[in-house]
């Protein structure tokens, strides 16, 4: 496949890591793991961090109507995913299926609380991010990289694991309101602590791309 400059590359490679982690994110969200003995998380909240990296990086070079349609589409994505795997479980396997239906059903048939607060939350804070980001690049300019990246990650990662967690948790009565406060906390510590460290990782990563952009056409 042709592109039509290195740009287009870039922005389909970034793009596609968005979307898979987004949704990969979502298929593993309904294991709950306890981290280090103090809070328990859906195990998808490894991938987070990098979701709002790639978020920079999308803002960085295509600007914030480029991550807005992205987030759109991702949105879209995941509703069609979701709608997919219901009609997947509503199919019964055959006899001597490596999976039988009790087991599919069990990893796939999250609650739809789950689904609603992810779709809700990821909207919500994709949107953050990318307004907070905006506005101090706009402060910043071109310098400051870690400054626009960070200070933006924070903000739209507490929305996201605030929202999410009180949908998919309180509102059907899995977790009460002290529970809530406590896991959603600490889930936002360790989202954050992962945030600051992909930091060299966003320097990294400018660095590489604008070696690439800045080599001629060939």
């Amino acid at each position: 496949m042709n592109f039509k400059n290195r740009k287009d590359l870039i922005f389909v490679v970034l793009a596609g890591f968005f979307v898979t982690n987004t949704i990969v994110a979502e298929l593993i969200g309904g294991k709950l793991v306890n981290f280090f003995g103090i809070f328990t998380q859906s195990i998808g909240i490894i991938l987070w961090p990098f979701v709002f990296l790639l978020t920079d990086l999308l803002n960085e070079y295509f600007g914030k109507d480029g991550v807005k349609k992205l987030t759109y589409i991702t949105v879209g994505l995941i509703i069609y995913t979701f709608i997919l795997l219901t009609i997947a479980i509503k199919i019964p396997a055959i006899t001597g299926s490596p999976v039988n239906d009790t087991v599919f059903k069990t990893i796939f048939g999250q609650s739809q609380w789950i689904i609603i607060g992810s779709v809700i939350a990821f909207l919500v804070s994709q949107l953050v991010d990318v307004f907070v980001f905006n506005k101090v690049k706009d402060r910043t300019g071109s310098k400051h990289i870690w400054l626009r990246a960070t200070f933006s990650t924070v903000i739209s990662q507490l929305v996201d694991t605030f929202i999410v967690q009180f949908v998919a948790f309180v509102i059907p009565g899995y977790w009460t309101i002290s529970t809530f406060l406590h896991n959603a906390s600490w889930g936002y510590i360790f989202k954050l602590l992962v945030a600051l460290a992909l930091i060299p990782l966003i320097y990294l990563a400018h660095n590489l791309i604008d070696k690439y952009l800045s080599k001629k056409e060939g």
